[in-house]
C-alpha cells in the first residue's frame, strides 16, 4: 500500500496491508492513556458537542458510533464501516489532503460501556506503524441522566510519524482541528433531523 494515493483506495485493496499492520505493535508507548492522563510531549486535542436530550438521542448516538458515522465526512472515511467496536479490531482511516489520499491504520485499544448516573459508550483506538501520526484517540457518547443532556466527546493525543507530516505540520494541525469539527457535526446530524446545531467546543493542550 502506498503512503500517498491519487485516487481513494478501494476498501478491498486494503486487506493485505491491514493484515500486515495487524501483526505489528502500536507505534507509541502510552497505550490506553486517553482513559487516564495523556503522556508528556504530545499535542492533546479535545472536541465536544451537545447532541440533544434523553435516552433516545443517547441510543441513536450509540448506533451512529457503531456505524462509524463520525468518519463519514467525504474527505475522511473508514474501512471497514462494518468493523465491530471490539478491542483488537483494526481499521484504516482514509484522509484526503494536498491532493492525495492517505491511509492510516489503527487498532481499538479499549471500549467503554458504562451505565450509571452518567452513562457512557465509546472506544479508543491507537496508531499502528502505517499511520502518519503517533498517538491515540477516544470517541465517547455521554448521557447525564440528571440533566438529561447527551454529549459527543473526542479526546486525542498525537505526534507526527512521517517526514511529510513533520514538514507540513501546520497543515496537519488544521486538518486535525477540522476533523474534530466535522466529526462532531456528523454525529449531530446522525441523531437530529432538522435541529439547529449548537456550538462545537475545541481546545488544545
Amino acid at each position: 500500500m502506498k503512503t500517498l494515493n491519487l485516487r481513494k483506495p478501494a476498501g478491498e485493496s486494503l486487506g493485505s496491508w491491514m493484515a500486515d499492520q495487524a501483526r505489528l505493535d502500536f507505534s507509541y508507548e502510552a497505550v490506553g492513556a486517553t482513559a487516564a492522563k495523556p503522556p508528556a510531549g504530545f499535542i492533546v486535542d479535545r472536541t465536544r458537542i451537545e447532541l440533544g436530550m434523553g435516552e433516545l438521542v443517547f441510543r441513536s448516538a450509540q448506533a451512529a458510533l457503531r456505524r462509524w458515522e463520525q468518519f463519514r465526512l467525504g474527505w475522511v472515511d473508514v474501512w471497514s464501516p462494518k468493523t465491530p467496536i471490539e478491542v483488537g479490531q483494526v481499521v484504516t482511516v482514509l484522509g484526503w489532503a494536498v491532493g492525495f489520499w492517505w491511509p492510516n491504520c489503527c487498532r481499538i485499544v479499549y471500549t467503554v460501556d458504562e451505565p450509571g448516573p452518567v452513562a457512557r459508550f465509546g472506544f479508543a483506538y491507537g496508531t499502528l506503524p502505517g499511520h502518519v501520526e503517533r498517538g491515540e484517540e477516544r470517541f465517547l457518547i455521554e448521557w447525564n441522566r440528571e440533566s438529561d443532556r447527551v454529549f459527543y466527546d473526542i479526546m486525542a493525543f498525537s505526534q507526527p510519524n512521517h517526514i511529510l507530516t513533520r514538514v507540513g505540520y501546520p497543515l496537519v494541525r488544521r486538518s486535525q482541528k477540522r476533523f474534530g469539527r466535522d466529526s462532531a457535526a456528523a454525529m449531530f446530524r446522525a441523531v437530529n433531523a432538522n435541529a439547529t446545531m449548537p456550538a462545537i467546543r475545541q481546545s488544545t493542550e
